[in-house]
């Protein structure tokens, strides 16, 4: 029986946002129902005790998070949900004192990469004030800064940071500034629960990306998995598209999905330090884990 450390459950295919670092799926818009959310969690519930309420799209546009949440309580799930944020004050109440709510996710550079973001102070206060009610549910909170240039970053995006940062670090009455603590790719503690991470600007994979010698490693199908809103299971959270289609829950048991051939193929070429995907061939994400 094959197990991972999450499965990303995609629960919805659209966004309230458009940034610049996330291309918009191609893929028809679909919301999951809480009885299709239900099978899948009773397919994925050998395999996993984790699950990533996202794939693409902004899982607090569901309007029906708290019973997913509910769901996801019953059958035994924590749960970890990335947001862009600008929606966390009208579904506080959805989401405080969930006990399935192990963590979130606040993609803060979405305000930065959305061309129409409007009143920093604002957006980042509604988070705060989240926040502070979550941390008495013991919630872990992750903010997320991942819009650091490859090489430098321009002085305007600079600014931008540090603007986000000063207003983190005057909420935590921090007695230092967060960029002389923090490293690309991991994270920083601010108080109990609550961390800081920022990395290098994301780049989806595509098939119109140029390809590689396909040497390298990868933990797709090894740690995670993800399961698209129409029920397509892919390798991981990187295939927004579902190039890699490895099968669909509805027609195919998720046990049986993640052991076809071509679910086999893709681990067995990985243990060979090869990408046998194309999609795989053009995502370098891979690089990360080296040769």
């Amino acid at each position: 029986m094959k197990t991972f450390k999450k499965v990303y459950v995609e629960i919805i295919s659209v966004c309230n946002l458009a940034c610049s670092f996330c291309p918009p799926t191609i893929r028809e818009a679909k919301i999951i129902k809480l009885d299709a959310f239900n099978d899948i969690l009773d397919q994925i519930r050998p395999h996993t005790k984790y699950i990533y309420l996202h794939v693409k799209g902004e899982p607090l546009m569901h309007p029906r998070i708290d019973q997913l949440l509910d769901a996801a309580h019953a059958k035994g799930f924590k749960v970890n949900i990335t947001t862009n944020g600008t929606l966390i004050k009208k579904n506080a109440e959805k989401l405080l004192g969930k006990p399935a709510l192990r963590q979130i996710n606040f993609s803060l550079h979405s305000f930065d990469g959305h061309e129409g973001s409007e009143n920093r102070e604002k957006y980042l206060g509604d988070i705060l004030e989240f926040v502070r009610e979550a941390k008495e549910y013991n919630t872990i909170i992750s903010y997320r800064l991942w819009n650091l240039q490859q090489e430098h970053a321009n002085d305007l995006a600079k600014r931008r940071n540090r603007e986000t940062l000063e207003i983190l670090e005057n909420e935590y009455n921090l007695d230092f500034k967060i960029e002389e603590k923090v490293q690309p790719g991991k994270g920083v503690k601010i108080t109990k629960n609550v961390y800081l991470n920022q990395d290098h600007e994301f780049k989806w994979p595509s098939l119109l990306a140029p390809e590689d010698d396909g040497k390298g490693f990868c933990h797709a199908l090894r740690s995670q998995a993800a399961i698209l809103v129409d029920g397509t299971v892919v390798p991981c959270c990187l295939d927004g598209e579902g190039v890699i289609n490895l099968g669909n829950v509805k027609q195919t048991s998720f046990s049986d999905i993640i052991d076809g051939e071509r679910a086999n193929n893709l681990v067995d070429g990985f243990s060979r330090r090869e990408a046998v995907e194309e999609l795989c061939r053009k995502c370098g994400y891979r690089q990360k884990f080296g040769v």
